[in-house]
């Protein structure tokens, strides 16, 4: 059985998709950028204001799900630029507990968006 997650507290969908997906005590989430959920605007002018709010959003599906960034097992990550990883990875680092969630990182079109992370997370 799957539950679709929506939370006000993360940036909307900008297509026909859902902000998270529960099956069983498993949560994955779309693929998240920096858009703010007030303002459906991109914010952030470096990678690390960009990821920071990222991962906040990623954090918010995550709770409305009933767990948290703790509880990541997979991060699919997308930078437009792979020049970006240093700076990057640092907030990345900063953000998830250890241990870290096993992770992909691919350079992407975003469309104007630096990083865009999706994730896979279980619900303790």
């Amino acid at each position: 059985m799957k539950e679709e997650i929506r939370t006000d507290a993360a940036s909307a969908p900008l297509g026909p998709y859902s902000q998270g997906m529960r099956v069983g005590n498993l949560v994955f989430t779309a693929g998240m950028g920096p858009i703010d959920p007030v303002t459906g605007q991109i914010v952030g002018d470096t990678i690390e204001e960009q990821t920071e709010l990222t991962i906040d959003n990623l954090s918010a599906v995550l709770e409305a799900a009933g767990t948290s960034l703790d509880h990541a097992v997979k991060a699919t990550v997308h930078l437009a630029d792979l020049g970006d990883f240093a700076a990057y990875n640092r907030v990345y680092e900063r953000r998830f507990g250890d241990p870290k969630p096993v992770r992909t990182t691919v350079g992407s079109d975003l469309h104007g968006m630096m990083v865009e992370i999706d994730l896979v997370a279980v619900i303790p």
